[in-house]
């Protein structure tokens, strides 16, 4: 019973995913091609506001290869945390059919997030490396563990988002707001050792700084990320999935039936 619990939830999953990318993509003309666009545009109009100056400031390191392992990661956990808000909404008349679950919304639209910025990730590196950035993998199991992790994350997030929003409905225009400011204050557009060490323990507790540190040391030569710690890195992932997981099962059957 139990491998087939598991199974039903499977194939749940990929049918809300394939729905996810038919709502997504299918309305554009350009369709999958809008998933790079955005990261893309994002990342030239950064490269041509504050290239010359970063590379100043870090003159043995890429910028650009720099920048794409910032924004990447960060555009996966605030798209996961803010698309998790209206998940019930957006999928309410899905809920009469048994096997469907709240949660499932979620990690359908987090996996698709998750596929579509590695692709992104991986065809922008291909780029920067064929116009002759400096890069290379050093440590490839270190940057699947964290963007693992990151997964984890972030799905904890959107659970913890998803039963605030449908508790206090007023929340859904504020909760991807509060987001957004982690993008000044985690290092983003600058490195961590750029910052005064005074200043590190005020920084430090927010995992997004982590992840976006030891994935720049995974793949840029010579970086090194003196104030990241993975360990650190993986108990709030766990601590923050075990208590998305705990608001979701203590309001399961109240979204369910609303």
């Amino acid at each position: 019973m139990a491998r087939r619990g598991i199974e039903v939830q499977r194939a749940v999953i990929k049918a809300l995913f394939m729905r996810e990318m038919k709502t997504r993509f299918g309305k554009y003309r350009l369709g999958y091609l809008w998933a790079i666009l955005e990261p893309a545009a994002h990342l030239m109009v950064l490269v041509g506001i504050f290239g010359y100056v970063m590379h100043r400031t870090m003159p043995d390191i890429s910028f650009p290869v720099f920048l794409v392992n910032g924004i990447i990661p960060f555009f996966i956990f605030s798209n996961i945390t803010s698309r998790s808000i209206n998940a019930i909404e957006a999928n309410q008349g899905l809920f009469n059919y048994r096997p469907v679950k709240p949660i499932d919304t979620i990690l359908a639209r987090a996996i698709l997030e998750t596929i579509i910025y590695i692709f992104v990730y991986i065809v922008l590196m291909v780029i920067l490396k064929i116009l002759g950035e400096d890069m290379a993998i050093i440590k490839i199991v270190t940057l699947f563990i964290t963007w693992f992790m990151l997964f984890f994350l972030s799905c904890g997030m959107g659970m913890i988002f998803m039963v605030i929003g449908h508790s206090f409905p007023e929340t859904e225009k504020f909760l991807p707001i509060i987001v957004k400011p982690l993008y000044f204050i985690s290092c983003i557009m600058f490195p961590l050792h750029s910052v005064p060490k005074d200043y590190w323990p005020y920084l430090l507790w927010n995992p997004i700084i982590h992840i976006v540190e030891i994935s720049r040391e995974a793949v840029c030569v010579g970086y090194i990320s003196e104030g990241a710690d993975i360990n650190y890195l993986a108990v709030v992932s766990l601590l923050i999935t075990t208590l998305g997981l705990a608001a979701y099962r203590l309001r399961e059957r109240e979204m369910l039936t609303s």
